[in-house]
């Protein structure tokens, strides 16, 4: 299962339960808390009545012909028409009945009456008569089979006697509508909390989701090679992908440092092999001809070595900085010209020309020593490639990546299995008609400089030969 399923079906188990468990903890509430407020009044009810029914009790005359009975007959008829938050109401529903100190009932207001009964087992009675709170919840039959009535009871008493019991009772059904108003909208409001708590989930679940793919996606495009800066993620993640970044930044230089050591091995083989049979020879009593040629391959080996020494504390260097020095606004053209001129010698000692194939008035801002060196190094390939007498191409020019300053060599081009690979250290193809190939470092440090100025290198199959631009930002 992926991911964000298991995370959102986690979510959803955990605010689901937890939704469920809190309405039905809040509505197993309402009811018993509607049943308290209504107990609450009626034994306010209770005790008003009593002390109406006490002034009636003193006198000695049936209770049932006096004032209260009349006034309950009276309340019994009135019509009721009124709305109570929403719950529209139409009936009065409390029954008030009074016994006697025996407990024998003197006074009822319902239908049909319960006068001359003996209620003196019942709990609202017995219970007030002994001097307690007297109430209790039984079965009403005169409305609703599966109600039941609640019944509070107030003592009445005068000059410290007790002369009987005035009980207030009123049907629970007559407030169900209140309750089942209450946990409608508890209802509602918990599937409304629970529908946000989903959709947050949801959101929560997605950006999670999302941000994880990204830091897939960069380890993904890392493995493939691209050079990239770990994702902006905020939180643990953010610093988990820096983490991750700096780890592979370890271990991809020490993996670089143990490849470059192979490669450097390998390059200073050759050179050094030659020096040594060289100096062996010199030993020994040579023809001059011959030492003259063992001494000049020992100066060959040795400038091939000063060479390749340079090139890579060159490289060490720039791989060490992270912008370019000082830029100055320079005009590409005429600057070309310029690093032309410094290497008229090694062209003219080729029987080279340079002809200009585009020739645009760009300006760019660089570093000019970093140019230099890229440029330079690009031009001694150039150089080195091209067959002996042939033509280079210069152009300088503007494309949508930028100003482009490109030289193209009439040599015999690199393989097409071979392109991926230029411009990395330690690779290069064979001179032609040699079995020598170069460092590969020339191309690895213009290309480094172009990066520092946020450019890049590019090569591109000439038919023959091979087209290597220098393309830095447009300002």
């Amino acid at each position: 299962m992926r991911l964000g399923l298991r995370v959102f079906f986690g979510f959803f188990l955990i605010a689901g339960l937890s939704a469920v468990l809190l309405l039905k903890v809040f509505l197993a509430e309402v009811k018993p808390s509607v049943r308290e407020v209504m107990e609450d009044l009626m034994v306010d009810t209770a005790n008003l009545l009593a002390e109406v029914a006490a002034e009636e009790m003193t006198t000695g005359a049936p209770p049932a012909d006096g004032r209260l009975a009349a006034q309950l007959q009276r309340y019994a008829k009135r019509d009721v028409d009124v709305t109570i938050w929403g719950v529209h109401k139409q009936t009065l529903d409390l029954r008030v009945y009074v016994t006697d100190a025996n407990g024998r009932v003197v006074l009822d207001s319902g239908t049909p009456s319960a006068v001359g009964q003996d209620y003196s087992r019942w709990n609202d009675v017995a219970r007030t008569l002994r001097g307690d709170y007297g109430a209790r919840s039984s079965r009403d039959n005169g409305i609703d089979d599966r109600s039941t009535v609640l019944v509070v009871a107030a003592p009445i008493e005068r000059e410290g006697r007790r002369l009987g019991v005035v009980s207030v009772a009123k049907p629970v059904a007559s407030v169900q509508r209140f309750i089942d108003r209450a946990e409608s909208r508890v209802f509602r409001a918990g599937a409304a909390l629970l529908a946000a708590s989903l959709i947050v989930g949801v959101a929560v679940t997605l950006w999670l989701v999302a941000t994880v793919r990204r830091l897939r996606r960069y380890a993904q495009q890392v493995q493939a090679g691209q050079n990239l800066a770990p994702p902006d993620v905020p939180g643990e993640l953010g610093d988990l992908a820096h983490a991750m970044d700096a780890m592979r930044r370890r271990l991809e230089g020490r993996e670089q440092l143990e490849h470059d050591v192979r490669a450097l091995t390998h390059e200073l083989k050759s050179p050094l092999a030659a020096l040594r049979a060289s100096g062996e020879l010199l030993q020994d009593e040579l023809p001059e001809a011959d030492r003259r040629r063992f001494a000049a391959q020992v100066l060959d080996q040795t400038a091939r070595l000063q060479t390749l020494v340079e090139r890579v504390l060159a490289l060490s260097q720039l791989e060490a900085q992270v912008e370019p020095g000082e830029r100055q606004r320079l005009q590409l053209a005429d600057w070309a010209d310029a690093q032309l001129e410094r290497q008229a010698p090694r062209l003219a000692q080729r029987g080279l020309r340079v002809v200009w194939m585009e020739r645009a008035d760009v300006a760019v801002e660089a570093d000019p020593a970093l140019l230099e060196l890229a440029f330079g190094n690009v031009l001694v390939n150039a150089i080195d490639f091209a067959p002996a007498g042939s033509t280079l191409e210069l152009a300088v020019g503007v494309t949508p990546d930028g100003s482009h300053l490109t030289l193209r060599d009439p040599g015999p081009g690199v393989p097409a299995a071979g392109f991926a690979q230029l411009g990395k250290r330690f690779f290069s193809t064979a001179r032609p008609g040699s079995l020598v190939k170069g460092s590969g470092l020339g191309l690895a440090i213009a290309r480094r400089v172009m990066e520092l100025h946020g450019g890049h290198l590019t090569f591109e199959a000439a038919m023959p030969g091979l087209k290597v631009s220098l393309v830095l930002p447009s300002r």
